[in-house]
């Protein structure tokens, strides 16, 4: 069934991943008649709740701090029993005094939800925590709970990269986390594709994921490892110090999980530019996941989507793309959002529709083309890599794009297997691109972002997202180490420079820009 299993570790991370599972819950139904698109089975998993009856709950681990969950429980609807069955009769006859922290306070809307009603709508003053937004039930043991730091603490704030690589290493020593935590999901897999991490690096989390990933790859080998790495980007909403700090904690992530993550996609929470569309609150996590979600949601679809013709994509399918010479394992997240009313009048009045996409199916298009003409043009509207600046000579070494919608022909693609082997001899870019005539569904739960689309009513966008492994990838690392010379001592920073140095090589070597070829 080829299934992926998630680890969310972090506030920022379960803000961005509660929009990932309320979308991919959108997707079931409930009809004889009709069938998902989507193969619940790569993120999901069978199971059966306390009174006997069927369950489908997430294949994903969640961790986060001491007061992160908000108002969630551990044990939620699906697994509840009475509290008299859950405490066996002990040796201890006597009085019992417990003592329990408040809990926090469900909003209207998770009260809405739990008595079946129609929830109202949120927005960011009500939303306090990712849990406020949630839609989806979870195997209690999904619920990790890290009871060592406390969320917003100002006496021992979550923010040093070595407070979260000795957190994991003190925990993993007790109680052996990968065994405890990863293997009962991992081991009711089929055949596991993978894994996908969605983690913050600029802080604790960063070197507390560093560590899991070790332990990963120790334990999985040669098994596709994806890593989500968001970073804070926005500029003056931190002391410089402070500023400082997340920058070398990024440059420490790097440094220790590109070498071992498949595939890490560094993500911003701030962007330099963003179209007029696009309307939300730069600080609210809320708002600033949402648009994340609709990214990284969108270009994993080809991995869950049910196959036609017998081809199903996976993990290794995009990674092969994106890394053209063994090495380049950073890409670059970026993705353009379209009224999809605007677009199916586009479409009609420019091109017949592709009969190799069935509805709700998807075809990748395996054409050796002439997409390199403008290889070196980034086109998209919004560039979610942190530190982006536009350079319209940026090489492409590799993209992998998802087209959501009922986009013209002339949109679509790509390279087979021969194209992609003479465009790499040639030092072109590899292309893949896919299409769906599935929409991203906008729900509830979805802050109104989209100002070109919520005016208008709709219910869901269509969607043009991107994976890339490109020039600017090198360039970003190159400004890291500039940071890196003027903040650490001088043998950490020896090592740390001659870390990024050799993974920036990949993204300078054997490339020429058509704008540039005389110079070679």
């Amino acid at each position: 069934m080829h299934e992926i299993v998630t680890l969310q570790l972090g506030q920022r991370s379960n803000y961005l991943a509660t929009h990932f599972w309320n979308t991919q819950e959108s997707y079931f139904t409930y009809s004889e008649n009709e069938e998902s698109p989507i193969d619940h089975d790569v993120h999901f998993r069978p199971g059966l709740g306390a009174d006997g009856s069927e369950t489908f709950t997430p294949r994903t681990v969640i961790y986060d701090l001491k007061g992160g969950f908000g108002s969630m429980r551990k044990i939620n609807a699906l697994y509840d029993i009475d509290d008299a069955q859950q405490m066996p009769k002990g040796l201890w006859d006597g009085n019992i005094a417990v003592q329990t922290q408040q809990a926090i306070g469900q909003i209207d809307y998770q009260r809405s939800l739990d008595a079946g009603l129609e929830p109202p709508p949120l927005d960011s003053e009500t939303v306090r925590y990712w849990s406020d937004f949630n839609r989806v039930f979870y195997h209690p043991r999904s619920i990790i709970q890290l009871n060592e730091y406390e969320l917003h603490s100002s006496l021992m704030p979550f923010e040093d990269w070595d407070a979260g690589e000795e957190l994991f290493i003190d925990l993993d020593k007790e109680q052996d986390l990968l065994d405890r935590d990863l293997r009962p999901f991992a081991e009711e897999a089929d055949q596991l594709q993978g894994l996908q991490i969605v983690t913050g690096t600029d802080d604790a989390w960063g070197g507390f994921a560093a560590r899991y990933i070790d332990r990963l790859r120790d334990e999985f080998g040669k098994k596709s490892i994806w890593v989500w790495a968001l970073e804070e980007t926005e500029k003056g909403s931190r002391h410089q110090e402070k500023r400082g700090l997340k920058k070398i904690n990024a440059a420490r992530s790097i440094q220790a999980v590109a070498s071992q993550a498949s595939l890490h996609i560094p993500i911003a929470t701030g962007l330099a530019g963003s179209p007029s569309y696009l309307k939300f609150d730069r600080h609210s996590p809320w708002h600033i996941s949402a648009l994340q979600a609709t990214a990284v949601e969108s270009i994993g679809l080809p991995t869950r989507l049910r196959a036609l013709g017998g081809r199903r994509k996976t993990f290794q399918t995009l990674e092969d793309v994106l890394n053209t010479n063994n090495h380049q394992r950073i890409a670059k997240l970026e993705l353009s959002i379209v009224n999809s009313q605007s677009l199916n009048l586009q479409s009609s009045s420019t091109a017949s529709k592709d009969p190799r996409v069935t509805e709700k199916g998807f075809a990748d298009t395996s054409e050796d083309g002439v997409h390199s003409t403008n290889a070196c043009l980034t086109t998209m509207d919004i560039d979610l890599f942190p530190g982006n600046q536009p350079n319209h000579s940026e090489h492409i070494f590799g993209r992998a794009e998802i087209l959501r919608g009922n986009w013209p022909q002339q949109a679509l693609g790509g390279d087979d297997d021969n194209g992609r082997l003479r465009r790499r001899f040639g030092a072109l870019p590899t292309i893949e691109r896919y299409r769906t005539s599935l929409l991203f569904p906008l729900l509830d739960s979805f802050p109104k972002i989209y100002d070109n689309t919520s005016l208008s009513g709709l219910n869901s966008v269509a969607v043009h997202a991107s994976l890339s492994t490109t020039a600017e990838v090198g360039e970003r690392l190159k400004r890291i180490e500039d940071v890196v010379k003027m903040f650490r001592g001088v043998e950490e920073r020896e090592s740390l420079l001659n870390s990024l140095g050799e993974i920036r090589e990949a993204y300078e070597d054997g490339w020429k820009c058509s704008d540039e070829e005389d110079d070679y």
